[in-house]
Formats: structure tokens, sequence, C-alpha cells
């Protein structure tokens, strides 16, 4: 666990979770607590899904690769969703996001 004396983020707890949770798989949550790379990744992966979907047509092979973009989205999403909740999940800056503080 945590020691006493460590620094916790001053992002709010509250406001990453309702984010995680509306807008999850649009990465919008990792914006919000300044990890850049895991945010684009995740916008990245819907926008890409997305286009799939859109040109797929009757090409089964977008189709597959749109379900499986969609897939991994939601795969990184509950992940970090569950670190936010049971408190390891880290700002940009390295410190944890929890409705704890020191």
């Amino acid at each position: 666990m945590y020691s006493i004396d460590r620094e916790y983020s001053k992002k709010s707890y509250v406001v990453a979770v309702c984010l995680v949770g509306i807008f999850g798989t649009l990465g919008f949550h990792h914006f919000y607590v300044n990890r850049w790379f895991h945010g684009f990744f995740d916008l990245s992966l819907v926008i890409l899904t997305v286009a799939c979907f859109v040109y797929a047509d009757r090409n089964a092979w977008l189709w597959l690769c749109g379900g499986l973009l969609y897939l991994i989205d939601f795969i990184h999403t509950v992940y970090f969703m569950y670190k936010l909740i049971i408190g390891e999940y880290m700002d940009g800056s390295g410190r944890p996001i929890s409705y704890r503080k020191a």
C-alpha cells in the first residue's frame, strides 16, 4: 500500500471515474490525467474501428479487423478502469489518483 507521506494527484478521482465510465473507449480519462500516449492510443483505436466498419461494406476481413480493434480498446479500458477503482492508476506525473487523500 502507499505510505502516509505519499503525494496524491490533484486530479479528481470522481471525475476520472465518471470519464472512464462514460467515455472510456475514447480515452478522455487519460487526457484528463495527462497520460497523453494512452489517450491517443484509445482514440486512434476508436477511429480505426469506425473506419473499418464504415468501409467494410461486404468485406468480412474489415468487419473482423474492426471487431478486433474494438475488443482491444474495450479490454484496455476495462484494465485501466480496474486500476483506477483500486487506487493504482497514476496521473502523468506518477502520483496515484485515489479517493483517499493523505
